[in-house]
């Protein structure tokens, strides 16, 4: 989804007004329930900050709606005051999520530790921001918001290790078993998809993403792909040069549903990735593995095995 589209500048003159007149800034202290209040940019890392703080830790996520792109999303008031009074706030960062970054700026708050998925990583503006596709940026996620929850908390550091390793061992376990199954019998097939956000799932699976980068990265970005890439997308399919074409449902331009018509009739199996949480309300392990299942199912129909 296009990262170059976000709030405009009135809108976040307003929010961040009712904010800081609303909140008066934050602290470091405890909620009145003794939990610490969370606020995480998008749904996806806010499930599992949920899952790890467990009854320690109210998390909020802001966008939830499935229909919703983060690259454009426009913050309410409500979501200002939400990032405004978080002790610990969760963002993707790597130019994703630009409104949520600005909103923090204008109420910074010294007992406020803000986690910058994409800084963590090591990432800039212009790499692919979609890490939570990657296992290794999950797993660094993971570590990095359970050691914010004990700093932030350390008398229920205990707690939060239980938690931490309740998740990856069970939680995580068919999404990390599904991964290693994929990788071990697909590693190398050829596939194909509309735009980045899977890129770096097919990384880890070990598949061969042969799809024009320009045409992943416009589509991405919301821009037109090249008729050199489109052409080279359009080849790809007519040729069977891949084995599965994979798609965002939720960025299904006229190219991409001209490409998904393409490989439909080419007899090419398609799978589909999501932007967000879908159905909204799912874990992150419940939609990653529902996603994962399908790629395999897809692959196995392009193997036949």
């Amino acid at each position: 989804m296009p990262d170059a589209r976000c709030a405009t500048a009135v809108f976040l003159s307003v929010a961040l007004a009712a904010a800081v007149a609303g909140c008066g800034g934050s602290d470091a202290s405890p909620t009145a329930s003794g939990k610490l209040e969370v606020a995480a940019a998008e749904d996806f890392w806010g499930s599992i900050a949920a899952q790890l703080g467990g009854d320690r830790a109210a998390v909020t996520d802001i966008v939830t709606n499935p229909a919703a792109d983060p690259h454009d999303y426009e913050p309410t008031a409500e979501d200002a005051r939400t990032l405004a009074r978080s002790k610990i706030a969760i963002v993707n960062g790597i130019g994703y999520d630009q409104w949520a970054t600005k909103l923090l700026d204008a109420d910074p708050s010294q007992g406020r530790t803000v986690l910058n998925v994409g800084d963590l990583l090591g990432l800039k503006d212009g790499d692919n921001p979609h890490q939570w596709y990657s296992p290794a940026a999950v797993r660094t996620a993971i570590g990095r918001i359970g050691a914010a929850y004990k700093q932030m908390d350390p008398r229920h550091a205990a707690y939060f290790d239980a938690r931490q390793r309740q998740f990856e061992t069970v939680g995580l376990a068919r999404y990390r078993r599904l991964i290693s199954q994929i990788r071990g019998r697909y590693a190398g097939a050829p596939v194909g998809a509309s735009e980045s956000a899977f890129e770096p799932l097919a990384a880890a699976l070990g598949l061969r993403l042969i799809t024009p980068r320009g045409f992943l990265d416009a589509i991405a970005a919301g821009t037109e792909p090249s008729p050199a890439d489109k052409a080279a997308a359009d080849r790809q399919i007519a040729d069977r040069r891949i084995g599965v074409w994979v798609y965002n449902s939720q960025n299904a331009t006229p190219d991409v549903q001209r490409l998904n018509d393409a490989a439909r009739a080419a007899g090419i199996p398609v799978a589909t990735v999501t932007e967000t949480l879908t159905p909204e309300g799912a874990s992150f392990q419940a939609w990653m593995t529902r996603q994962l299942v399908g790629l395999r199912t897809a692959l196995a129909r392009a193997g036949g095995r």
